[in-house]
């Protein structure tokens, strides 16, 4: 009889994964160095960072199929040799002192690698906690935003101890290894597998799944006025997110003055609240999750732009 896996072990197994993509929210205690070091523009490093995003969010769009067909953890793994390519890759990119090579490894491997890289943990981990879909998503989301937590120190002391290349090789190898654990364990539930508490719920009548939970195809999601809230709002607040994170290491020491370690300390500490946050807000999800919610939490994301001239 095949033995059910402990889920607390795979939301653990899904952490260590996203703990170690979450470092790309770290890119900017690298942004100064690079371009002091080879005389790169900061608009020109920043562009790794921007086709990093656009790839990871790409991927992710585009490789659900492959994550379903292939399963979590071969998809886990193939996430892992991108994104440790990527990584390790840049600072052979660094050391040749190529900006093309770099792009390509820091905005496209890692890019790739961290799409496929998300969406394995979240779509597996879901479907062990039918009963908690909101805890299962914040906690495999909580190692993505506190990812940077621990890479923005750690990088920013590696640089000033072994260079800007051997920071990318040694980190490098150390995201590859976190995910390859990750990955080696986490797996998909049997086939209408569901906890024990939520079968007698069911049985009893106190617990309904409602047709909102129910698994639509891509096709239909994309027909339904609901995902293009969703989308629109994501797509608002990822965009705004994102601009800060990718400058707040070069922004807080040329406009308040911080000392490079103490500008990878903030960095850390916006991680801690990214993550920390993705996994607070969970008790509040099921108050929050209708409809009248969501169109309150539209208007209030446009409202800003709305006075933008």
């Amino acid at each position: 009889m095949k033995t059910t896996k402990n889920r607390w072990l795979i939301a653990l197994s899904a952490i260590a994964i996203h703990l170690s993509i979450g470092a790309a929210y770290a890119y900017s205690v690298y942004q100064n160095p690079i371009s002091s070091s080879l005389g790169w523009a900061g608009s020109q490093v920043a562009i790794a960072f921007t086709i990093m995003m656009a790839l990871a969010g790409t991927s992710a769009a585009f490789f659900g199929k492959f994550v379903e067909k292939n399963g979590p953890r071969k998809s886990a793994m193939v996430a892992a040799v991108l994104f440790g390519i990527g990584q390790a890759g840049s600072g052979v990119a660094i050391a040749l002192e190529s900006l093309p090579l770099f792009l390509l490894t820091y905005g496209v491997f890692s890019g790739l690698g961290l799409g496929i890289g998300y969406i394995s943990p979240v779509s597996t981990l879901v479907k062990w906690f039918p009963d908690r879909r909101g805890l299962a998503t914040g906690m495999a989301v909580l190692g993505f935003g506190t990812g940077s937590l621990i890479t923005a120190p750690v990088a920013a002391s590696l640089i000033e101890a072994i260079g800007i290349s051997s920071t990318f090789y040694l980190l490098g190898v150390c995201y590859f290894i976190l995910m390859l654990l990750g990955a080696s364990y986490i797996a998909p539930p049997p086939e209408g597998w569901m906890p024990d508490s939520m079968k007698k719920e069911m049985a009893s009548g106190k617990k309904v799944v409602k047709k909102d939970l129910a698994q639509l195809t891509a096709k239909e999601a994309v027909r339904t006025k609901r995902f293009w809230m969703l989308w629109s709002m994501m797509l608002i607040n990822t965009t705004a997110g994102i601009m800060i994170i990718s400058v707040a290491s070069p922004m807080a020491q040329e406009v308040v003055g911080l000392t490079a370690a103490a500008a990878a300390t903030m960095v850390g500490i916006m991680g801690l609240f990214n993550g920390g946050g993705r996994l607070g807000w969970q008790p509040l999800q099921i108050i929050l999750v209708d409809q009248p919610y969501l169109l309150f939490s539209f208007r209030f994301k446009l409202s800003p732009f709305s006075h933008c001239h």
